[in-house]
Parts: C-alpha cells; sequence; structure tokens
C-alpha cells in the first residue's frame, strides 16, 4: 500500500523547518516504539545529520519491551544520538530528558540552547512538550496533525524549545511501512479503511504475537486466516447483520480501536533486520519505476523524431 497524504499545512511546516534548521543546537525527534523506523521521517533524517539528536520511543508501554531494547541499541550505534523509552502519557521524564539535553549540548552562558522538537502525528509530541514547560503549551489529541504551526517555548532553564507540527512525507513508498502507521493511528482514519488495517494487522499478529490472541479472545484453536479470525471475533462481539454475516467494518474497528490501546497486549511491529530487508525491496521496486519510465521517455522521444521525420 503506497499512501499519500499530505496536507497543505504539512508542506509549509516542511519549509519553516528547513528555514528554522541553521539556528538549532539541538533535535529531538519522538518515535513510536512499537513502529520507531515507520514512525521516523525521511526528511527530518536528511535534515539533522549533523545535529546532536534524542530520539525518544514514545508508548513503550503499548511495544515489545525487548525490541525496544534491540531499536535503541540500532538508533545508538548512530554518532551523536541517545535514545530514551518513555510513556509520555502515564509519566514525567522532564528532569530525565533535561539532563540528557545539557549532557549532549552543553550550555553556553547568556545564550538559550535551541531545541527542535519534531516528529509525525500522533506519537506525543505535544505531550512531552507539554511535560518539559511544566504547563498545558501544546494542544494534544488522539487524531493525527493536531499542531499546525511553529511556535518557541521558553523553559526557563536555559533552553528553548521549537515545537513544530508534526508532519509526515509526501510519499510512504514501504507498503509495509504504510500499514504499520495506519494501524497505530498515526495516518488519519480516512485515509485508509479499518477493514484493510484490520486484515493487515490480523495477519501479523497470527504470525507473531498469537499467544496475544489467544489470551485476549479464549481462542481453543488459533484461526488459520485473518478473515477466519476477524469473523471468530465479530461474532463473540455481536457484530452481525442479517442471516447472521459478520459485519466486517465494525469488527475491524473494533479490532483495530483495541490494538491501538493496548488492550491486545505489548507489540512491536517491526526491528531492524526486518526493516534492512523491507528497505531493498523499496530500492528494487524504485529501480524498476526509474526503468519503466525510462523507457517510457525513450518510446515518446522516438515517436516525436518520427513524427518530424514524416513531416519533413
Amino acid at each position: 500500500m503506497s499512501i499519500h497524504w499530505y496536507p497543505g499545512h504539512m508542506r509549509k511546516a516542511s519549509n519553516e523547518m528547513i528555514e528554522s534548521l541553521p539556528l538549532v543546537n539541538l533535535v529531538i525527534e519522538v518515535l513510536d516504539a512499537r513502529i520507531p523506523f515507520s514512525s521516523s521521517n525521511p526528511f527530518i533524517q536528511d535534515l539533522v545529520t549533523e545535529k546532536p539528536s534524542i530520539k525518544i520511543l514514545n508508548k513503550c508501554d503499548l511495544a515489545d519491551p525487548e525490541i525496544t531494547k534491540v531499536w535503541q541499541e540500532y538508533y545508538e550505534q548512530q554518532d551523536n544520538t541517545k535514545t530514551l523509552a518513555l510513556d509520555l502519557q502515564h509519566f514525567d521524564p522532564a528532569k530525565q530528558v533535561i539532563e540528557l539535553i545539557n549532557t549532549l549540548c552543553p550550555q553556553k552562558e547568556g545564550r538559550n540552547t535551541l531545541v527542535m522538537v519534531t516528529g509525525i502525528p500522533n506519537v506525543g509530541k505535544s505531550s512531552l512538550i507539554n511535560c518539559l514547560a511544566g504547563r498545558h503549551m501544546a494542544k494534544t489529541g488522539n487524531e493525527p496533525a493536531v499542531t499546525k504551526g511553529q511556535q518557541r517555548i521558553n523553559l526557563r532553564n536555559g533552553i528553548m524549545l521549537l515545537d513544530t507540527p508534526g508532519i509526515l512525507w509526501p510519499k510512504i513508498e514501504n507498503p509495509n511501512g504504510g500499514y504499520r502507521l495506519a494501524t497505530t493511528g498515526a495516518i488519519r482514519n480516512t485515509a485508509v479503511s479499518y477493514e484493510d488495517v484490520a486484515f493487515f494487522a490480523a495477519e501479523f499478529l497470527l504470525e507473531k504475537y498469537p499467544e496475544l490472541l489467544q489470551k485476549r479472545f479464549k481462542f481453543e484453536t488459533l484461526p488459520r486466516s485473518e478473515i477466519e479470525l476477524l469473523e471468530i471475533i465479530g461474532a463473540q462481539r455481536g457484530c452481525l447483520r442479517s442471516r447472521g454475516q459478520v459485519d466486517l467494518e465494525r469488527v475491524s474497528t473494533i479490532f483495530v480501536n483495541e490494538l491501538r490501546a493496548g488492550t491486545l497486549g505489548n507489540m512491536s511491529f517491526e526491528t531492524p533486520e526486518v526493516i534492512d530487508i523491507e528497505m531493498q525491496q523499496v530500492q528494487v521496486l524504485r529501480a524498476e519505476k526509474e526503468e519503466r519510465e525510462k523507457l517510457r521517455l525513450e518510446k515518446v522521444a522516438a515517436r516525436r523524431r518520427k513524427a518530424k521525420a514524416n513531416r519533413k
């Protein structure tokens, strides 16, 4: 699934980030601990290659803790990068984050350290801002794309925060990455149907976390396919139409919302090894697309040459 979802304010926000970056001393990127790679904007990665950075793996209470540790080790192999696994909904990490900022970027007398806080929609960026500020400074919500414009917040401790809107990128090339973003709620529900997301998540959980499904839905025998899984859950929850047919839209909505809330248990949807394989596949698809475009242009040029020759 290749997703295009790039509202106008996101393009404007991207340009504003580029303009602000020369003044920034350090970048904090907030990620979803369940999908650290898929929730990391490649646009941001390209911008901050020479800046000290902190990667916040938020919602670690919903993720598989062992896989979260693997991702922290993976990111901390990068130069000038530190990580924190946090649960911003239930704990206040302000002291921990500020200490890490000062470690990576020691304060200079008479100057504030300007810290850009970035992240895609709905990963908890505004919640982090509010924790650090000690008061409600940024709007929060379960719907993605709540923050619309940049704002500066003086913590009055030598640190100035630059809060930026949650932005995606114009095209999500990795099909699985797109589905993961939709599954965790980073993409608006109007962009991808609940049924598509539920089928993706059901197939993944049957393979990687069957024990969580058995525990939650009290299966005697594990369903063999995603459609069978959803039909059984639909029957359990009374999501039935006439003649006893399961309403897939209703049960898909229930299933996805329970997954997003953590009701099904702690799970992570990707590992560095899986991402390496998928990105190799993306490179192959990209090369094939470029080759098709090259052939198309060659055919267009050939037709023009032929038409020109016929006119002579």
